[in-house]
């Protein structure tokens, strides 16, 4: 029927029924605001006041944060952004062993005076339960705050003592400048000792091998050697083309001294004596004549005949018939001796070029073997030699690193540049308490939960509450109503 009918016999509400409705469970919202509000101030006054202590900490880039290859210099000198600097700062202040470390300085009976009682009759299990718990403590009341571009960390611990709380903080800081040592530094100088050390026992065996290969093969300095064979073959050679044109030059001298020598005579006439019987005739016929021209006329005939015989002498002479050779010498020609001694000269030159020729070409041939077994034996050498290079470099590499590492954990040892307390703690003169905010916060819960435990029984109720909501929930006009009785 009801379906048939189209309307829902679940009840309609509005506004206005609210508070009517919600007056009726006044006692039950009562019940439970006082129960859950009795409950939170019984809670609220079991709360301590604290006194916190505040400190804030600058932090900087240090060496700790720039990346130092230990072999190579690839990535050399990276470093982190400042807030990746920050972050770390942060993670190291607020590390487990940093409180641990606190505890232990300060005692367990100066920070939790209840706690100690208990830690010194527990046994070895209870001890680490006990300094979890005390752990736990520092750590639910150390608050560490950041914000993004500022190189500030803020520190704040809370105590219910006011000296302990600035105590605690304090040595918290100082700790942390020491714990932060240990984690940030790299202790790798032992273990740069260890592979240096490996390093140099492989050098010395490379070393050895090295000067074995030399002592073996009798170089002294493979590289000079090989650069003086190159300069000595390239000295020989041009002293062989020198020499080869010297002698072709002798040779060419030679064949024409001995063409020349061929066409001069050994032996030359020095001088030779030309006749002068004819003209000392003449001149003794001459004489006669004047002999007779004082003893005679010119037309006797003693002095005619002596005319006729000097015309006919004269005549003679005059036509060379009188002409005769004298005495003649022979000697050596000087020319043919001056080639001669040259074509001597030229044909020891070239004897001795020859053999100078035949010395250099055996040279060259003897340093041309040496550059051959010089060049088989180079791929070897390469070997030897970059393999001592490369050690001998990671050696000295090492040696640098080692030292530096050294250095820099013996300066970071005694100082933190990069890490400064910008404000310590001091003892608080006003604490904090949370009595009144969780006061108020148990009232609201407890209104809320008593409203939301009123509206629950409200709705849960059978039946129609009032004639509004019977009239809407049955479209119905409510002629009257009737009271309810017991």
């Amino acid at each position: 029927m009801t379906a048939r009918s189209g309307w829902s016999a679940r009840p309609r509400y509005a506004w206005t029924d609210f508070p009517t409705l919600l007056w009726r469970e006044r006692w039950l919202m009562l019940a439970v605001f006082l129960v859950l509000f009795g409950l939170g101030i019984a809670f609220a006054f079991t709360l301590k006041t604290t006194f916190p202590a505040y400190s804030s900490v600058l932090v900087r880039l240090g060496q700790e944060y720039v990346y130092e290859p230990r072999a190579g210099d690839a990535g050399r000198g990276a470093v982190l952004d400042p807030d990746q600097v920050i972050q770390s700062e942060t993670e190291i202040l607020g590390a487990g062993q940093l409180k641990h470390r606190v505890i232990n300085r300060l005692g367990l009976a100066r920070i939790y005076p209840e706690l100690a009682p208990k830690y010194a009759k527990a046994g070895p299990a209870e001890k680490a339960k006990i300094m979890g718990q005390a752990v736990l403590g520092l750590e639910r009341h150390l608050k560490i705050e950041t914000a993004p571009d500022t190189p500030i960390i803020r520190v704040s611990f809370a105590h219910t003592d006011a000296e302990t709380a600035a105590l605690v903080l304090n040595t918290l800081l100082e700790e942390y400048l020491v714990y932060r040592r240990s984690v940030l530094l790299d202790p790798s100088a032992s273990a740069l000792e260890q592979q240096r050390l490996a390093f140099q026992r492989r050098l010395a065996e490379a070393d050895s091998a090295y000067e074995d290969f030399l002592s073996n093969n009798r170089i002294g300095d493979f590289v000079a050697e090989k650069a003086s064979l190159s300069a000595l073959q390239a000295q020989i050679e041009q002293q062989k083309y020198q020499t080869d044109a010297q002698l072709s030059e002798r040779e060419g001298r030679l064949a024409t001294l001995e063409r020349q020598l061929a066409q001069v005579s050994p032996e030359v006439g020095l001088y030779r004596d030309v006749s002068g019987a004819p003209g000392e005739k003449l001149v003794t016929l001459k004489l006669q004549r004047e002999d007779l021209l004082s003893r005679y006329k010119a037309e006797a005939r003693p002095v005619q005949e002596l005319d006729a015989q000097i015309a006919q002498l004269e005549a003679g002479m005059a036509a060379g018939r009188t002409a005769g050779e004298g005495a003649r010498r022979i000697g050596v020609n000087p020319v043919h001796q001056t080639l001669q001694t040259e074509k001597i000269q030229l044909a020891a030159e070239v004897a001795a070029l020859r053999q100078s020729q035949a010395a250099l070409a055996d040279q060259v041939e003897q340093v041309t073997r040496r550059r051959l077994r010089l060049a088989q034996l180079e791929p070897l050498f390469q070997e030897l030699s970059l393999g001592r290079d490369v050690l001998q470099a990671n050696v000295r590499d090492l040696t640098v690193k080692e030292e530096q590492s050294r250095a820099n954990q013996e300066i970071a040892a005694r100082t933190n540049d990069n890490i400064r307390i910008v404000s310590r703690a001091i003892p608080a003169t006003k604490g904090k308490s949370l009595k009144r905010p969780v006061a108020m916060l148990a009232f609201m819960f407890a209104a809320f939960t008593a409203l939301c435990a009123g509206l629950l029984r409200m709705f849960l109720r059978p039946g129609l509450p009032t004639p509004e909501s019977a009239a809407r929930t049955l479209d119905l006009p409510v002629l009257g109503a009737a009271p309810l009785k017991a």
